[in-house]
């Protein structure tokens, strides 16, 4: 029996891609385009127009540069809430992240401060994995910070919740925050009654324990500026602990 032996290379064409163990071809060179599903939202673009930002207009300490641009925006009215910000937190055993939007309510040489319930999804997850990263959205200028994250003194604490409204610190009784409500909406009206009857009488409402503030400790700041034709703007700085001197970085956008 006569056996002739080929060389698989002389049957490999170029340009197709073959697997380790089938050398099937690979479909994806010779299938027309995956449709666009939602063409006009693939065509929402926006062509920024933004001066361009060097180092040399930006302020050398970043806490100082986020405090002007704030200021800014807040001045012009073009963002309804400025302080908002999108907080991002992860999982320490999983890595799974969860982002949600948050309202920061102080800022200083130290870092960025906001409260919650301390028994949110959130502060277990800061609480376990002290670390978060924070975006804030405004317009043409967007501002990324990332750190690490510690909880606020009591007496910081309450000073912010002494200064909310009523009905505020009464929410902040009332809704056990993250958890679910099997009974729905009505469950957490009622929680709201118990409440407003609980302290009817009392002027001061304490703040509760399971509540209170986190300070966001930047070591990664980054100010992007839109420009024409997606060219933008991304500078950064960083430093490797809160008592170093801030590095000052240009990124491809």
């Amino acid at each position: 029996m006569l056996r002739i032996l080929f060389s698989r290379r002389a049957f490999l064409s170029p340009g197709i891609r073959y697997t380790a163990h089938t050398y099937q071809p690979s479909l994806r060179s010779s299938m027309s385009s995956p449709p666009i599903h939602h063409p006009e939202i693939a065509a929402m673009r926006i062509n920024y127009t933004q001066p361009t930002l060097t180092e040399s207009q930006l302020d050398p300490n970043p806490i100082t540069q986020f405090e002007r641009w704030f200021n800014e925006v807040k001045s012009s009215g073009t963002i309804r809430e400025p302080n908002a910000m999108a907080l991002a937190t992860s999982c320490p055993t999983t890595g799974r992240p969860s982002c949600r939007m948050v309202l920061f309510k102080d800022v200083d040489e130290t870092g960025l401060v906001f409260y919650t319930n301390y028994e949110s999804r959130k502060a277990r997850e800061l609480d376990a994995n002290p670390f978060a990263a924070c975006t804030f959205w405004w317009g043409e200028r967007s501002v990324r910070v990332e750190g690490k994250v510690e909880r606020t003194s009591a007496d910081e604490s309450d000073t912010y919740y002494n200064s909310r409204p009523r009905g505020s610190r009464l929410g902040a009784w009332a809704s056990p925050q993250s958890k679910v409500l099997t009974g729905g909406r009505a469950e957490l009206e009622q929680h709201e009654k118990d409440i407003q009857e609980r302290f009817k009488d009392v002027e001061d409402v304490p703040r509760p324990e399971h509540w209170g503030g986190y300070r966001v400790i930047p070591d990664r700041i980054e100010f992007w500026a839109g420009r024409p034709c997606r060219l933008h703007d991304r500078i950064v700085y960083t430093r490797h602990s809160s008592d170093s001197e801030w590095s000052v970085l240009r990124l491809a956008p």
